[in-house]
């Protein structure tokens, strides 16, 4: 086992996450279930969307040549043929020097190759003013246009958001093959945690990283177990911990990753698996472990819930990622420091930053213990480990929350 201060890059430990993941399982589930789920697959259209060429305005389908030069003073004159109905599955051809009423979604005649707005028309009985030229293809979406037959539509690890469900919809996909949502286990130790509803007594605090973890596990695809709070003794923790390396595709466990009497769980993970990492050169969270208990990863993470945080971004979020296929996008700003960021070379150092709206990202600079921080924080921007800090009016990335 890797002794504690043996730290280690922050890349080395997303590659050693990434590394130990368990391989992306398949699954299928309905199109009204498919919101927030990670596709499997890439999803290629089965048709031309759409599958014929139809009107984007209510108007006039012309041959658009019967309008060149038409202008209030000199409108072109054509004969109206009528209309097309929704839902109509042919309309009748019109010919130069015709047009016909198409309402927005209908079917383009054969022969018409524009729509004409119909408030640039006057209706004088059987025939219509146009007061507006229109270029071919004006108003109109060919057949096709915006999906071909065969065209990847969904990229697989694309999360579904509400408007893909649309497209979905819209291709005819009522079972959609996603990602199954990795089951991930929820322990958090130590003997001064309470739970939330209870009244912390002297020296004791209500246990926050169950909830953070939970939420971070949702919101990145997977289904948390939690398992409470286990007490700082070795025979409660190696129970809850064979628990759910059994029943979880992975597990994140909270606290008891520091030196000293801490020390305990770094032992009972690498006792039941083993442990690859026990410390990584990042700030907030120096003392990270990551290891395996049998085919589940385990991440451990810090107790203060800010470096938690800090960690579930950084290095569980690249592990469940890699369970469930997603190529998540990381939502970035663009800012100029308010204040001088200071640094220790040698580690990535993640400051929280409060954007102002103005272009500007002020430092929040508080213990990793503090919530308050995380509150008023948008995001954090990361020092590199070959700087000593940022400087004012420096252009920074955020990354956002």
């Amino acid at each position: 086992m890797k002794l504690f201060l043996e730290v280690v890059p922050v890349e080395e430990a997303v590659a050693a996450v990434r590394r130990i993941a368990p391989p992306v399982v398949e699954e299928t589930v309905p199109l009204e279930e498919a919101y927030g789920r990670v596709l499997a697959r890439d999803i290629s259209a089965g048709e031309d969307i759409p599958g014929f060429t139809r009107s984007v305005k209510d108007g006039y389908a012309v041959v658009a040549a019967d309008t060149t030069g038409a202008g209030e003073a000199m409108p072109a004159m054509l004969e109206n043929t009528g209309r097309v109905a929704m839902g109509a599955a042919e309309a009748r051809a019109i010919a130069p020097g015709q047009c016909c009423y198409v309402p927005t979604g209908g079917v383009i005649p054969p022969g018409a190759d524009a729509i004409v707005m119909v408030e640039y028309t006057e209706a004088v009985g059987d025939e219509v003013l146009v007061h507006r030229p229109v270029a071919p293809g004006e108003n109109l979406i060919a057949r096709g246009e915006d999906f071909a037959a065969g065209a990847v539509v969904l990229e697989a690890g694309r999360r579904c958001s509400p408007r893909d469900l649309g497209v979905l919809a819209a291709l005819g996909v009522a079972e959609v093959p996603v990602a199954a949502r990795p089951r991930v286990g929820i322990i958090s130790t130590g003997n001064e945690l309470v739970p939330v509803a209870a009244t912390p007594g002297p020296a004791q605090v209500r246990d926050a990283n169950t909830s953070l973890a939970s939420g971070f596990v949702i919101e990145r695809g997977g289904e948390p177990v939690r398992y409470g709070i286990v007490r700082d003794e070795r025979a409660a923790l190696e129970e809850a911990l064979a628990a759910a390396a059994a029943e979880c595709d992975a597990v994140l466990l909270s606290g008891g990753s520091s030196k000293d009497e801490r020390d305990m769980c770094a032992a009972v993970i690498a006792d039941a698996g083993e442990v690859l990492i026990h410390g990584v050169a990042i700030a907030p969270g120096k003392p990270t472990i990551v290891g395996r208990v049998g085919p589940a990863p385990v991440i451990g993470l810090p107790g203060h819930p800010a470096s938690t945080c800090v960690v579930l971004i950084v290095v569980a979020g690249p592990l469940l990622a890699a369970m469930t296929g997603e190529r998540r996008a990381v939502r970035t700003a663009t800012a100029r420091l308010t204040q001088n960021v200071p640094s220790e070379r040698g580690r990535d150092d993640y400051v929280r930053v409060a954007l102002d709206g103005e272009g500007g990202a002020a430092p929040l600079f508080g213990k990793s213990g503090l919530l308050n921080t995380l509150v008023a924080s948008s995001g954090v921007v990361r020092v590199p480990a070959s700087r000593e800090g940022l400087e004012t009016g420096e252009e920074v990335e955020v990354l956002l929350w």
